[in-house]
């Protein structure tokens, strides 16, 4: 239960000094709380309070995490996803922590239309529309695309933002690497891309958590594909020695 509270006060930007001034106590007292350290039945309710819940409806939404959620899209979700880009979008950053009003000022949504996606979002049990304009996704942040519809969006409408990034501008945040290695070895490196994937979600919950400074949203893109030697024998030819 305090995990889903820990999280919707995240969302609601109750940091640690913004309780410790709400409550009148220092802000180490407030990180104690926030993990469960000296936090009574009575200061629980005013911290779900503040997020416009009840402690009933805290130990609800722990039981449903506890339950399990899913890791996997069905395929009709997929398409209903891959039909509709911005649904998609709304779907990944709502996955990503965003809340409805967030999105609104990050991106110069109308309500109506927010509203609209968001109820189709609900219709298609992939998130829960809470009391206090908040939602709740229903699969696992960590969900893997494995099916056509929604590896086929990213083609379309992700990969071109990195396609056309500009690698030799001095801002440009990159890595490359080139290996060889057997099978194995490259199922071992796709396992080190999905580890570096969850590391960046708990990364993004603890910036949004604790970070005072302005955010913007960012992407990362990892990927492995086999070299493409086409080109050795033409810039060996070509080598002059000097």
């Amino acid at each position: 239960m305090l995990g889903v509270l820990r999280r919707h006060l995240r969302h609601d930007g109750w940091t640690a000094p913004r309780l410790a001034a709400h409550f009148g106590i220092g802000e180490a007292t407030a990180k104690r709380w926030i993990v469960g350290k000296g936090l009574t039945l009575e200061r629980l309710e005013q911290m779900a309070g503040l997020c416009g819940m009840t402690i009933s409806e805290l130990a609800r939404e722990a039981e449903h995490a506890r339950s399990g959620m899913k890791r996997e899209l069905t395929l009709a979700q997929e398409r209903a996803l891959s039909t509709d880009v911005f649904l998609s979008f709304l779907f990944m950053t709502i996955l990503a922590g965003a809340t409805p009003q967030e999105l609104i000022d990050d991106f110069e949504l109308k309500r109506p239309v927010l509203d609209a996606a968001l109820g189709k979002l609900e219709r298609l049990a992939l998130i829960d529309r809470l009391r206090g304009d908040r939602v709740r996704p229903l699969v696992d942040r960590a969900l893997i695309f494995r099916k056509l519809p929604m590896r086929a969006l990213f083609d379309k409408y992700v990969k071109h933002q990195f396609m056309e990034m500009d690698f030799a501008a001095p801002e440009a945040v990159y890595t490359a690497e080139m290996l060889k290695l057997s099978d194995a070895g490259a199922g071992q490196l796709a396992e080190l891309m999905e580890r570096l994937r969850r590391d960046a979600q708990v990364l993004g919950d603890h910036d949004r958590e604790e970070s005072l400074r302005p955010r913007r949203w960012m992407m990362m893109m990892c990927a492995i594909r086999p070299f493409d030697a086409s080109g050795v024998a033409d810039s060996a030819a070509d080598f002059s020695g000097n």
